[in-house]
């Protein structure tokens, strides 16, 4: 059985453990090996449902000699995978994906139509700056956001009911959508 979806004349095919292995040689290149036939080097990734299922439905793809990208298939769930694979994939979407988790909102001030943050993070303490505008902060989940500084970083609070009150506050009185 062939794991491939058409639509028209669009064909999706879908990588499972029975027919994609991933590997990084000793360069640190990734490598997609597909139906024990095909190898893809320089392998990235790409959530196709960032905030929905951050583990389901990567996008696996690579780039030819000319540079051009081309897409290998895509994992219905990465949690199918094994352990290694699984850490190999995360860390190329980590690279791509880069994102920190606000723990702590010790201040948010709104000047010229820009909030300037003050958190705590996994990665510890740090300062952005986000423009005050609805598509700056993101729904994540049922209780969460995303904040998007003004590079395009992406800052997550995974449940903002589970902040502290003062940090809840602090956050609801400029991001209140």
């Amino acid at each position: 059985m062939e794991n491939k979806i058409t639509a028209g004349s669009i064909c999706a095919r879908y990588l499972t453990p029975s027919n994609a292995s991933f590997f990084k040689d000793g360069s640190g290149v990734v490598h997609c090996v597909v139906d024990n036939r095909e190898t893809f080097a320089n392998v990235h990734c790409i959530l196709c449902f960032l905030i929905s299922y951050p583990d389901q439905y990567v996008s696996v793809c690579h780039s030819d000699d000319n540079g051009k990208e081309h897409e290998i298939g895509i994992i219905e769930d990465l949690n199918a995978f094994p352990e290694d694979v699984r850490s190999l994939v995360r860390a190329i979407l980590q690279r791509y994906y880069h994102q920190r988790i606000i723990t702590r909102i010790h201040s948010v001030k709104w000047e010229f139509g820009v909030l300037f943050f003050e958190v705590e993070t996994s990665e510890g303490r740090c300062d952005f700056i986000t423009r005050w505008q609805a598509d700056r902060a993101l729904e994540f989940g049922r209780k969460g956001k995303i904040l998007l500084d003004v590079f395009e970083n992406r800052y997550v609070i995974p449940s903002v009911d589970e902040l502290p009150k003062a940090d809840r506050d602090k956050l609801r009185r400029f991001i209140f959508w």
